[in-house]
C-alpha cells in the first residue's frame, strides 16, 4: 500500500467531505460512482476539485464576516 501525506487533519470529517465531492461533481456534470473513480480524467477531476475549494473558500469569507 502507498503511503498518503494527504492525511486529514479532521478525520471525523471524511464522510461530509465524501459527500460533498458527490455533490459537487453532480453539480458540474461529472458522474462519479461508489468505489474506485480511476478512469476519470483529470479534466473533470481538476473540475470537481476545483470547484470543491471554491465552495470552501467561499464559505470560510462568509464565516469571517
Amino acid at each position: 500500500m502507498a503511503n498518503s501525506s494527504n492525511k486529514k487533519l479532521v478525520p471525523e470529517a471524511m464522510t461530509a467531505l465524501d459527500k460533498f465531492k458527490y455533490e459537487v461533481a453532480s453539480e458540474v456534470g461529472v458522474n462519479l460512482k461508489d468505489g474506485y473513480n480511476g478512469d476519470i480524467s483529470a479534466k473533470d477531476a481538476g473540475k470537481i476539485g476545483g470547484q470543491m475549494v471554491k465552495k470552501m473558500i467561499e464559505q470560510a469569507e462568509r464565516n469571517m464576516k
